[in-house]
């Protein structure tokens, strides 16, 4: 469908940011990603804003793909949303059995009536037929909001953050995962616990603001359909497709900043130079070969980059880019289907490893570990890894947030709880000052 294209010059790019985002809280299908100026990490903008449907899907996860790929080719035009987690279950013989206290569609997406894209100083208005005499109205509106809109972020109240899992829990939990690895069951399995409370409004827009202040992460995404939000502060791709070309990035392998410039520094070094942290990527790294190989034309598969050191506002990380080459008549449906969930939340053998997670978790992962992004006309698409998360369901009260890490043969059950307070640092900040 054609759409119409606007472009607006800016005097100040971050401001009109947070201007688009609280002009957009008007509607009941909102997603923001911000690439947060990381240009090195394949960027198409430097962010999007997509509101306002005028077609959508929603639906769990049978046959879930299937109406995907149907819905994607009818519309023909952008769409935007997110896969869950639990999509596994179209793709694989497998069940999600544990509690669901979130409560959101297995999969959504809409097709958006307004889309504002940023890049560099100006912003370019991409308007269906049925809006587009609203372009200059809208801009204007945007142009002007005031500060005095942004709404304040109330503070956890009450008992504040619990646990899902009890520290001695998880501990025992993760003995339970070594006793599967040195079976060989599975080398690596990324075991993840819930963070939440309950009877709790919060600021869902504020939150964001907060949480993409601190950490300034290459793929934030804000997302809210109807009483849900999704507040994402992810470092990690999932899987971009540019025509024929197909880009994965798995992360695995975390290391704190320090304030001291030479002791962040020497954290660095050890993050890059520690045997477990790069074997947990190197196995990641061959899962997703594998998965790209699928769909991938025959000899095309590369790892351009292994083990990379990347510093964010919080953490420094090792990220491992591996591509892909593909026919023109590949469906990117099956380029996502061959490869979801993606590997660095799963662990490998990845069928074994799922099942796994799944009898040792004890709270339906859902939107957590899934995919947010989005497909263009032509069928290329870019999608997240949804972690660094806050997930709100404004209806029920109830605000959750999960962390995990890879269990390897060489984890050791005490770092690997201190490792997950380490990711959940900043969403507990957020949430409770």
């Amino acid at each position: 469908m054609r759409r119409t294209e606007v472009v607006f010059p800016l005097e100040d790019g971050g401001g009109f940011k947070e201007k688009l985002l609280l002009w957009a809280q008007q509607y009941t299908e909102v997603i923001w990603l911000d690439s947060n100026d990381y240009q090195h990490l394949y960027p198409s903008f430097d962010a999007v804003l997509a509101v306002d449907a005028l077609t959508a899907i929603k639906t769990d996860h049978h046959h879930a793909f299937d109406d995907l790929k149907e819905y994607q080719a009818t519309t023909a035009d952008w769409i935007f949303g997110y896969l869950s987690y639990d999509l596994k279950n179209d793709v694989e013989k497998l069940t999600s059995s544990n509690t669901d206290h979130l409560h959101f569609p297995e999969l959504y997406f809409f097709q958006p009536k307004k889309m504002i894209f940023i890049k560099g100083n100006t912003a370019k208005f991409h308007y269906l037929p049925m809006v587009d005499d609203e372009v200059e109205e809208d801009f204007n509106a945007v142009r002007d909001m005031e500060e005095k809109d942004t709404p304040e972020l109330r503070p956890i109240p009450g008992e504040g953050i619990k646990a899902r899992i009890p520290r001695e829990a998880y501990l025992q939990k993760v003995e339970q995962m070594l006793v599967h690895i040195r079976r060989g069951d599975i080398y690596e399995a990324n075991f993840c616990q819930e963070f939440y409370t309950e009877e709790a409004g919060i600021s869902p827009l504020k939150a964001f603001f907060g949480l993409n202040a601190i950490s300034r992460p290459p793929f934030a995404a804000y997302l809210k359909l109807e009483d849900k939000y999704l507040i994402s502060a992810s470092p990690e791709r999932y899987l971009k497709r540019t025509g024929n070309k197909v880009v994965s990035q798995p992360i695995k392998g975390t290391a704190r900043r320090a304030e001291d410039p030479e002791e962040d520094q020497q954290l660095k070094h050890d993050l890059e130079n520690t045997p477990k942290e790069r074997s947990e990527n190197i196995m990641i790294v061959d899962l997703v070969r594998n998965d790209l190989s699928v769909t991938a034309k025959k000899g095309s598969v590369r790892v351009e980059e292994l083990c990379e050191v990347y510093t964010f506002e919080q953490v420094h990380q090792l990220i491992s880019t591996v591509t892909s080459e593909v026919e023109d008549d590949i469906s990117s449906v099956d380029i996502i289907r061959s490869t979801f969930p993606m590997g660095s939340m799963t662990g490998a053998p990845k069928i074994s490893a799922m099942k796994i997670i799944e009898k040792l978790e004890e709270t339906k992962r859902g939107l957590y570990s899934g995919a947010v992004g989005y497909f263009t006309p032509s069928g290329d698409f870019d999608f997240n890894v949804v972690i660094r998360s806050i997930l709100y369901n404004a209806a029920d009260k109830y605000v959750s947030f999960t962390v995990g890490g890879a269990i390897t043969g060489e984890s050791v059950p005490e770092k690997e709880y201190e490792e997950c307070l380490i990711k959940a640092r900043a969403m507990r900040r957020v949430l409770e000052e």
